[in-house]
């Protein structure tokens, strides 16, 4: 019994929640209390834990009041957190040691101040914010390779690499997402990084070089958890890029990627899609082939269009597959209080309550100017920080993925609560067994209300446009 009470307290320090949090002597009845954390984008309390926990109690007043009801369980939660491009990677590694060691620390480590993101996503060769366009097999004009023997992971090798393991020793458990933005050239259509489609002869071989990647990064010590077959396959005109319509993923998928990870023995997941919801009919073109279904775990999504109400559209369709959200961007220079808003209620709220297992915000990290990007690549995006040298600025992506982040942790289950207009909210039971629940103030004035859960509630207030993640 006390080995089993000293885990219990670990588990709950490792969460960040003071053990405080439930307040019991022996022979009298415990009193369960709430803490909190206020992320007020005014910049009043961007993240705060505040003093004074909440005892859950009898409650008699007129305040809306949010039920939470454990009993009635949706989806696990697989983590939240942002895409580690090229460029941000850069960045990171060139500051100096101790300040990239606090920050990332800051970033992964649920101690202290750390915020505790536990998913990422990472591109397989370049992305549109990567230095430069590249591939791990890049050839002279009019040369092929079959057999992929030039195949290699060194454009990764000076800053990519390094800052993932730097990561993997803060959080061995962090899950990574690996997504192309386009294959080798020479496999394309056009011959060009931009646009054109993979050409049939080379489906085998794309194939292959997804396995050569993730063999090569477990070399490294890198797992990957998931990887999707194509960033945006119907935006082609971005730098790197590639057309692929939903019947050529398809064909790829099972004639090709999921034969080719069989024989391999790889269990990485493949995800379709990763494109915005106003396309469900993409994902749901190849979930309706059998053949391609068998290999598939999940379909990605972005919300750059659509509503985020599709991914419900498809788990209702394909109920045993999965639902991720891997990317949205903050455009430069950012507004705190509406970006925070619209994301938190958008995403963290919205596409969680819509089945997804994972919620990532595009960049970490750009520098002053937004760069680096790839020429052509986007250059807006706001990254989660802004690093100067040494200085970091935190963005309205870095306390998005925080309210979340830090206490609903990988493993987190998304359970009932009711919802109002200007109260959103989602409730998860967490791997503890404690209760975290999201709410956001969507309204211009200060709002008091009441959480109720198991018969007791406790009465809190949220400012304008701010958000209370609490736990218990």
């Amino acid at each position: 019994m006390k080995r089993l009470l000293s885990a219990t307290i670990a588990v709950i320090t490792l969460l960040g929640v003071s053990t405080g949090c439930y307040r019991s002597t022996v022979g009298h009845t415990a009193t369960k209390q709430a803490e909190w954390w206020l992320t007020n984008p005014d910049g009043s309390a961007l993240f705060v834990k505040q003093p004074t926990a909440l005892s859950f109690a009898s409650v008699a007043n007129a305040y809306p009041t949010i039920g939470v009801d454990d009993k009635e369980t949706y989806q696990s939660i697989d983590g939240f957190g942002y895409t580690l491009t090229g460029g941000s990677a850069m960045l990171l590694q060139k500051m100096d040691s101790s300040a990239r060691a606090a920050l990332l620390n800051e970033l992964f480590s649920t101690q202290s101040n750390g915020i505790g993101v536990s998913y990422m996503r990472v591109s397989i060769g370049a992305s549109d914010l990567d230095e430069t366009v590249f591939s791990y097999d890049d050839l002279p004009a009019g040369q092929t390779d079959s057999t992929l023997a030039n195949f290699s992971l060194d454009p990764d090798r000076n800053y990519l690499i390094p800052t993932l393991k730097q990561i993997l020793t803060i959080n061995p458990n962090i899950k990574i997402l690996g997504s192309p933005w386009s294959p080798p050239t020479w496999m394309k259509s056009n011959q060009n990084s931009k646009g054109g489609s993979l050409l049939p002869a080379f489906y085998g071989t794309y194939a292959q070089y997804f396995v050569k990647y993730i063999q090569g990064m477990r070399a490294e010590g890198i797992p990957i958890d998931a990887i999707t077959i194509q960033n945006e396959p119907l935006h082609p005109g971005n730098n790197p890029s590639l057309l692929m319509l939903a019947t050529e993923q398809a064909t790829f998928i099972k004639n090709h990627l999921g034969p080719a990870f069989r024989q391999a023995k790889i269990d990485t997941k493949i995800l379709l899609y990763d494109h915005n919801a106003d396309h469900p009919d993409y994902p749901l073109t190849i979930l309706n082939d059998p053949d391609a279904r068998q290999y598939v775990d999940g379909s990605a999504f972005h919300l750059y269009a659509g509503p985020v109400t599709a991914l419900s559209e498809v788990h209702k369709a394909y109920p045993d597959k999965n639902i991720y959200f891997t990317e949205q961007w903050v455009g430069a220079p950012g507004n705190m209080v509406n970006d925070v808003n619209w994301h938190v209620k958008t995403l963290i709220i919205g596409a969680t309550r819509n089945w997804a297992r994972t919620v990532l915000e595009w960049n970490l990290a750009a520098d002053p100017n937004q760069n680096p990007h790839t020429p052509g690549g986007c250059t807006q995006c706001l990254g989660a920080v802004t690093i100067a040298g040494n200085d970091v600025t935190r963005n309205p992506a870095y306390y998005t993925v925080a309210v979340a982040s830090k206490l609903v942790r990988p493993g987190s289950i998304r359970i009932a609560s009711n919802t109002y207009d200007t109260l959103p909210n989602v409730a998860f039971k967490t791997p503890d067994g404690g209760i975290t629940l999201i709410v956001l103030n969507d309204s211009e004035t200060s709002q008091s209300f009441n959480i109720r859960y198991k018969g007791q509630s406790i009465t809190s207030a949220l400012p304008r446009k701010s958000i209370g993640t609490f736990h218990w």
